[in-house]
């Protein structure tokens, strides 16, 4: 601002960091460098859109003044965040001790002969700022198990790497343990074989030798050997 405008304005551009069904307020700051003491009004070319807190107002000498501009929570977002809204904001040079219910809207009237200072604002919408990405401890969620190596060169795995090796060690002792018995169970079975085919053997050589004693065998024993044959073919079966 040159040095014979009334009010210093910071910012000349209100920004608004646009976002959908939300109000979004931003501020300006009037200072008075000056010995007068300043009255201020402001316009707006869409007073629905936009509330301003105080929209009238007086700033004494050396002194200076915030003005909260809000803008109603919007339910479409322009094109490329563009506005054409615009603010208008109006100063004269009052008289000492005018406060804002004193303020009139003829005192903004240029016909009148006053001598109004005017500045024109722009609008402009900005997109949000954005929150920090959190960084997640561990693996991601859906990633393999990895493993780190620690400083003096041992391998760390992670807990989930951990869990999956100990099901696998599980299942591979598992598998032993079956492997084992189907082993043992063959080898009992393959037993029994020989056993049953050694009696049958024998059994056929007790009958050969009564044949030729014409004695004949007695039958107490060969009810005996018949009993181990039929124990031995429901091992056999059970197996």
């Amino acid at each position: 601002m040159s040095n014979r405008e009334l009010l210093q304005i910071e910012p000349l551009e209100l920004q608004f960091p646009f976002e959908l069904k939300k109000q979004i307020s931003c501020s300006l700051q009037l200072s008075n460098k000056s010995d007068n003491h300043v009255a201020f009004k402001v316009k707006t070319t869409n007073p629905k859109k936009y509330c301003v807190r105080p929209n009238t107002g007086t700033v004494v000498p050396r002194s200076s003044c915030d003005v909260i501009v809000t803008m109603q929570a919007q339910k479409e977002a322009p094109p490329d965040l563009q506005c054409r809204d615009k603010f208008l904001l109006q100063c004269v040079v009052v008289s000492p001790g005018v406060t804002a219910k004193d303020i009139t809207p003829e005192m903004f009237n240029k016909e009148s002969g006053n001598q109004v200072d005017e500045c024109k604002l722009r609008v402009s919408y900005v997109p949000p700022p954005q929150p920090p990405s959190p960084v997640r401890e561990g693996s991601e969620e859906g990633s393999s198990p990895r493993a780190s190596v620690s400083d003096n060169g041992t391998v760390n795995q992670t807990p989930e790497f951990n869990v999956g090796s100990k099901a696998f060690v599980q299942s591979q002792d598992s598998a032993s343990e079956v492997k084992s018995l189907i082993n043992k169970l063959t080898e009992e079975k393959n037993s029994a074989i020989l056993q049953n085919n050694k009696l049958q053997q024998e059994l056929e050589l007790l009958r050969r030798q009564g044949k030729r004693s014409q004695g004949g065998i007695p039958f107490m024993y060969v009810a005996i050997v018949g009993l181990i044959g039929i124990l031995l073919g429901y091992l056999l079966k059970k197996t």
